[in-house]
């Protein structure tokens, strides 16, 4: 499994998304139109025409979670060090901006520089293979912005990949059938349960509405916070204390 992984070569990692425009109704003519073609499968409604009514609240409810509609607000990263006395202590930080260009910039800028050896390093997170990586690699893309090289794994092979830990797929152990959540795990495994303020079904009103990055950044750093904690409950090491933990500015 992960026994023998040193967590110091490791970055935790969670991102926050929201819709690409506030509404619906903001969106130009194409993407009304693109998405009008994408959210009868959104809603498991095949081969149905949604009414505008429709389209216009499935887009609010479920733009973000495609990248291809939505957008990044926050990334936020978690990275583990001795102190002098050797003990472990975990640093949170997030990037975090209304333009989703500059926080990707500013994100692969720190990767490429603290986490450039794919063979010796590693990012971790929870679903981290099927929605984050996929997700910062397109937003990527879309910003015409160069893949770090922790996240160029177009075309490589599963063990080519093996710098990124995802700490649902750790939980399957071959079983396929079912997502778990990391709240559950939290539950099940006896830590601080994460994101007790708001849920990833508020990031989007939290951002066009209330415009408050900083709560949604907080709200992440408790996800990265969670992934850290779940990762020493696997390697059979005692949590984080409060003490631990430090926020940076």
């Amino acid at each position: 499994m992960i026994e023998h992984i040193d967590a110091t070569k490791v970055l935790f990692l969670d991102i926050e998304t929201v819709s690409g425009r506030a509404t619906y109704s903001d969106l130009d003519e194409t993407f009304q139109y693109l998405w009008g073609l994408k959210a009868p499968g959104v809603l498991k409604r095949y081969g149905e025409e949604l009414t505008e009514e429709e389209n216009a609240s499935s887009y609010i409810d479920k733009a973000a979670i495609y990248a291809e509609f939505g957008k990044i607000v926050c990334i936020s990263v978690g990275a583990v060090y001795r102190d002098k006395d050797k003990r472990l202590k975990i640093r949170l930080k997030s990037f975090a901006d209304r333009d989703e260009k500059v926080l990707l910039q500013e994100f692969s800028a720190m990767l490429d520089q603290y986490y450039g050896n794919i063979h010796t390093q590693f990012i971790c997170g929870h679903n981290i293979k099927e929605f984050d990586v996929p997700y910062m690699c397109r937003r990527l893309i879309a910003n015409q912005l160069p893949l770090p090289k922790m996240l160029d794994i177009a075309g490589k092979k599963p063990w080519e990949t093996k710098h990124l830990l995802d700490t649902m797929e750790l939980w399957k152990f071959g079983d396929y059938k079912s997502y778990t959540s990391l709240k559950l795990l939290a539950g099940v495994l006896g830590f601080p349960t994460p994101k007790d303020d708001i849920d990833g079904s508020q990031v989007g009103r939290v951002f066009w509405e209330e415009d408050d990055l900083e709560r949604i950044a907080t709200y992440c750093e408790k996800d990265v916070l969670a992934t850290a904690q779940l990762f020493f409950r696997y390697q059979l090491k005692p949590l984080l204390e409060d003490d631990q933990v430090q926020v940076a500015d």
